[in-house]
């Protein structure tokens, strides 16, 4: 199993230091096919996402199809195939956020990002997605940030924020 030294530092591994501890981790599931989903998770640890060179990995190293793989990931939302950036900014699109301004929030965050909701930005520093509802109804609309919450958000304030991020 991993130690804690390796999964607070797996961003310091080269590639191939990171397939051969995805090798370890397979070895000590068994291989089976029954632990993928806890392989799936501790390989989205090691490389950030799971790009489909590492499903082939996978699936070559537990002797399964690809499209096996692919059918784990696809169905469970945590899994991601694309990169992730190192903020990501959540808006609250449920109804009393919609209703007070949420849509716009989340346009004028599409613009000053350059990308739409489910894109990384190309320097990987933002990822954007959408949330039904976060619980802050009351200071409506409200977006998350690498799971901080901010409310009452404006189109106005979204520059600011973000450049507190820098």
């Amino acid at each position: 199993m991993l130690t804690e030294d390796q999964t607070c530092n797996v961003h310091m591994l080269t590639e191939e230091e990171k397939y051969n501890l995805l090798k370890n981790v397979i070895d000590d599931y068994d291989r089976k096919e029954s632990n993928l989903i806890q392989i799936l998770h501790m390989a989205q640890a090691i490389f950030g996402f799971l790009p489909a060179e590492v499903q082939s990995f996978i699936a070559d190293e537990m002797e399964l199809s690809v499209s096996k793989i692919n059918s784990v990931l696809t169905f469970y939302s945590f899994f991601s195939t694309k990169p992730k950036g190192e903020y990501t900014i959540s808006v609250c699109l449920g109804t009393a956020c919609y209703v007070r301004g949420g849509k716009e929030v989340l346009n004028r965050l599409k613009d000053e990002l350059g990308i739409d909701v489910g894109e990384t930005t190309d320097d990987r520093k933002y990822s954007l997605t959408v949330m039904r509802c976060i619980g802050s109804c009351g200071l409506a609309p409200a977006m998350t940030i690498n799971g901080k919450v901010y409310k009452q958000v404006n189109p106005n304030r979204i520059k600011r924020i973000l450049g507190m991020l820098k």
